[in-house]
């Protein structure tokens, strides 16, 4: 993955003034490696919005996340595959803007790597896939095209563009 370009993102006026830092990339995506869970946003074809929370692993400069292409939020991706994913905390935000793509039997370095890094997060909440798992179901990956972060609103709001390819 590219090192994304960064700069401060574009508030109205009053919203921050005085910003006193920046936030490096390393150290967001250090909170995406080790979030537990995201909260992935999609738009129904009907416009409305649906928002759920999902497991998922940070590979790779992407978020993947496993499931059934029956669900809600599947068959939204299906027609539109433009999401935002969220971490949990407001204070803290990381919020991802970025296009999801399904992928079917996944190499298998990478089913390999996914199975590590969720039995790495999740084996004492009861989820550690083995690799061919992935080959019977499916695998959401969602690439990044702009990540808004801050730890304090007022100090560090920051934004971080991907090149698309």
């Amino acid at each position: 993955m590219a090192v994304p370009t960064v700069m401060r993102p574009v508030f109205p006026p009053g919203y921050v003034e005085h910003p006193t830092s920046i936030l490096s990339w390393d150290e967001v995506k250090a909170r995406l490696v080790g979030a537990k869970n995201y909260w992935l946003c999609t738009v129904r074809p009907n416009g409305r919005p649906h928002t759920i929370p999902k497991w998922g692993v940070w590979v790779d400069g992407a978020l993947y996340f496993d499931g059934s292409l029956e669900t809600r939020h599947a068959r939204n991706i299906a027609v539109n595959p433009e999401v935002v994913v969220h971490l949990e905390s407001g204070d803290e935000a990381v919020i991802l803007e970025g296009r999801c793509v399904v992928l079917r039997r996944p190499a298998m370095d990478l089913a390999e790597e996914l199975a590590h890094e969720y039995a790495r997060k999740y084996r004492a909440h009861g989820y550690a896939p083995e690799p061919v798992q992935f080959n019977e179901g499916w695998v959401f990956a969602v690439t990044p095209q702009a990540v808004l972060a801050w730890t304090s609103f007022a100090e560090n709001p920051t934004k971080f563009v991907f090149e698309q390819t």
